[in-house]
């Protein structure tokens, strides 16, 4: 299961179920894909095909609504 936090832009903000346990997001779009950590720091886990402008959105993005990836998290994680 992947639930979507949301979306923005053609871009799906989302989680994998399984994964671990390092608070993070996943963006996905027709381009490609990034992983996002979000602890210590936010930053770029991995990108695939997105370029520079777009990572550089997508932080923005991710630091923008760290507070609402934050508490998806806690609430599809809480178990």
């Amino acid at each position: 299961m992947s639930p979507t936090v949301f979306r923005f832009k053609g871009y799906r903000f989302f989680f994998f179920s399984r994964e671990e346990k390092r608070m993070h997001v996943h963006v996905y779009c027709a381009e490609g894909e990034a992983k996002f950590w979000l602890e210590p720091e936010i930053s770029v886990a991995n990108n695939y095909g997105l370029s520079k402008g777009q990572i550089i959105e997508l932080t923005q993005v991710v630091e923008d609504k760290k507070d609402d990836i934050t508490n998806a998290w806690k609430k599809h994680f809480r178990s």
